[in-house]
């Protein structure tokens, strides 16, 4: 049975909030069909970004999600410009738009940016046509890592409704906790927040009324399916809010012991990257019950997945039962529906995108 046409209504990803459940769940399917190209050693790429210009604007320093993106657009068929800001005229006082707009004239389609200032990405998306797509923005939203942690969860439990979840760190300073806290609350998932006071902002409750905090990672540990561990963010600070790493370490690690007290079906997530020996230990983050790499490799079609639905005139790859066999018995043919825009089934007809 062939699933019913999608309409994206978002010119830009800013953040998760904006997002209904039907949108997060569009975008999982969307990267399910990905999943199968990347995994296909006969296709790998496909042309549905041809033609179409993706600028990479990082200002803040980045290995997953740069590198991730950057293979999601080189699978898309789509023509890439990274940006080095650091040897970029913001170096000698140019502004953030004047950046922008100067990009914009080169008539870019999709601009991926990081940015260390909360709310960049809307600034931006005021000046220019160019999509945007918020790679991290402060300390606010990290949208594609929440999708990511999502399709990993997702695709392990083979549902994000009822799903137990424990987000536990460096509260205050993560911007994946805010992205993570609008998508699984949205999708019926039940949050704990875990960590020491200092990093646990008790206003947290007047945003998300229905999430749980604690202190106490110990007693949250045996009723979680998921134990997702942030890192302490030391450049943000975190410094000033715990007395030491070792006291941080002794309560809110995850480690061998704690792990054992968790059920057997119970895994382990990280948005890296990793403090080992302060969040996590080597142990734990190795072990049997993470799911760290299976992250890293989900963010390929997942990104791949988001700058599809962002751009117009395009087809979408299938999203029916019938995918997966398809895909690997006859996946040459791929480039020739995609390229000559032909809809028959198992293809979708065309996206059409609607403004902000």
């Amino acid at each position: 049975m062939t699933v019913p046409q999608y309409t994206f209504p978002f010119k830009h990803l800013l953040g998760i909030e904006p997002l209904s459940p039907l949108d997060v769940t569009s975008i999982l399917d969307q990267a399910k069909a990905f999943e199968e190209v990347c995994e296909n050693p006969e296709i790998k790429v496909v042309p549905a970004l041809r033609k179409k210009l993706v600028v990479n604007l990082f200002f803040e320093n980045s290995t997953r999600t740069r590198n991730s993106f950057e293979i999601a657009e080189k699978r898309l068929s789509a023509e890439i410009v990274n940006f080095d800001a650091g040897s970029s005229s913001l170096s000698k006082g140019e502004t953030l738009i004047d950046t922008a707009t100067n990009l914009q004239a080169m008539r870019p389609d999709i601009i991926v940016m990081r940015h260390s200032a909360p709310g960049a990405h809307t600034l931006l998306a005021r000046h220019i046509d160019a999509s945007i797509v918020n790679a991290g923005d402060g300390a606010h939203e990290h949208p594609t890592q929440a999708l990511l942690d999502a399709y990993t969860m997702r695709e392990h439990f083979g549902k994000l409704n009822g799903l137990s979840v424990a987000i536990v760190g460096d509260i205050r300073n993560s911007r994946v906790v805010r992205s993570n806290l609008w998508l699984l609350t949205k999708m019926g998932a039940k949050v704990t927040l875990v960590g020491p006071p200092t990093l646990l902002p008790a206003e947290i409750k007047e945003t998300w009324p229905d999430v749980e905090l604690s202190y106490d990672f110990d007693e949250v540990i045996p009723s979680m399916d998921v134990i997702m561990m942030l890192r302490c963010q030391f450049e943000r600070g975190t410094g000033m809010y715990i007395p030491s790493q070792g006291e941080y370490a002794k309560y809110y690690q995850l480690n061998a012991a704690r792990m054992k007290r968790a059920g057997n079906e119970a895994v382990v997530l990280h948005p890296g990257p990793l403090n080992r020996g302060v969040e996590i230990t080597s142990e734990v983050a190795d072990g049997p019950n993470s799911l760290i790499l299976k992250q890293v490799t989900n963010g390929v079609p997942v990104r791949m997945s988001v700058l599809h639905l962002l751009i117009p005139s395009r087809v979408q790859l299938t999203l029916n039962a019938k995918t997966p066999k398809f895909l690997k018995n006859r996946g040459n043919l791929i480039f020739q529906k995609l390229a000559g825009g032909d809809c028959s089934p198992p293809y979708q007809p065309a996206i059409k995108r609607n403004a902000v």
